[in-house]
């Protein structure tokens, strides 16, 4: 596959609300949120403009002190984003991020290549290792190999369009001579990668389309980008262009009002605008965006207002 940003554009998105309910990801509003607010939010970014809406990924939250600080709502990425995309027309859908090891990667493949296959090729595959190692536990995964299981999962899931029958043999998946259908239209899905240090910046170059950012600052972009391209070289795919992402603090369009969640991205479109082109400066291309709200209506005013009033400028 290849980048999916147009070159010399960026990429403007947001990892939806109340899909999970985790505090330092969700306002309190999303509490008492109902599905049909789910789609109202996604319908109303495809409307601002935006070009990409996210779900993340956990199956079974442990009740253990490393996950004192979850909540036990995550919607399932996949049927969340096939919901969405037969309520919408045009943007992308994306996991952000699956964790791979969470799933054979045949099953991945026939997941993600069938809402390919039903939304007009809108998907982008999100994949990152995973971090809750309870989880692992329960599934049955081994964590310490989550790495590696992630790497050869990418490999297995870009086999699988190959040909009609594929085969693989890995040190943790094996199989011969079996087909996947429906898949993308073009025989690949963008794969974008997930992680907060240099092993994802890697894999990124390695194997991956684009890089999902777990809240990078701005002046580590220049090691970020060299990490990917270093390692781009390395596996010979030198002239490849990446979608680099970068995940701007919590945002506000205006003066914050009283009451609102802390946001550190406030002020008038033109100084929001200012910041966002800084960080196009040192290179980043994807912009993974994150509106505060005290309500659900205002939520959806700062996407409009986004759409309306800030990109314009960028």
């Amino acid at each position: 596959m290849a980048s999916i940003t147009p070159e010399g554009k960026a990429l403007y998105g947001i990892q939806l609300p109340i899909q999970t309910l985790t505090r330092t990801l969700a306002d309190p509003w999303e509490d008492d949120a109902t599905p049909d607010d789910l789609l109202r939010v996604a319908q109303a970014a495809e409307a601002a403009g935006l070009d990409f809406v996210g779900v993340c990924d956990h199956v079974a939250i442990p009740d253990n002190e490393y996950a004192s600080g979850m909540r036990t709502t995550w919607y399932d990425p996949v049927a969340t984003l096939a919901w969405l995309g037969a309520r919408t027309e045009s943007i992308h859908l994306l996991s952000v991020v699956l964790v791979a090891a969470y799933r054979h990667p045949l099953l991945t493949a026939s997941s993600f290549g069938t809402l390919a296959h039903l939304t007009g090729d809108r998907v982008v595959l999100g994949v990152g290792a995973g971090h809750v190692e309870g989880e692992f536990e329960a599934l049955g995964v081994d964590y310490h190999r989550r790495g590696r299981i992630l790497d050869e999962c990418i490999d297995a899931v870009r086999g699988a369009w190959y040909d009609t029958y594929v085969s693989h043999q890995g040190d943790q998946y094996s199989y011969q001579d079996v087909g996947v259908s429906p898949g993308p239209a073009s025989g690949d899905l963008p794969i974008w990668i997930g992680g907060s240090g240099a092993p994802a910046w890697r894999r990124t170059g390695r194997r991956g389309d684009g890089y999902i950012p777990m809240g990078a600052a701005r002046d580590q972009y220049p090691e970020i980008i060299d990490t990917i391209r270093r390692a781009a070289d390395d596996a010979g795919r030198g002239d490849v262009r990446f979608d680099v992402g970068i995940m701007p603090g919590w945002a506000y369009i205006g003066n914050p009002p009283e009451g609102l969640p802390p946001a550190w991205l406030t002020g008038d479109p033109e100084h929001i605008a200012a910041e966002l082109r800084a960080d196009r400066e040192v290179g980043a291309n994807v912009f993974h965006l994150k509106f505060r709200g005290r309500t659900l209506e205002e939520y959806l005013d700062q996407l409009a207002a986004f759409g309306d009033q800030v990109r314009p400028l960028l």
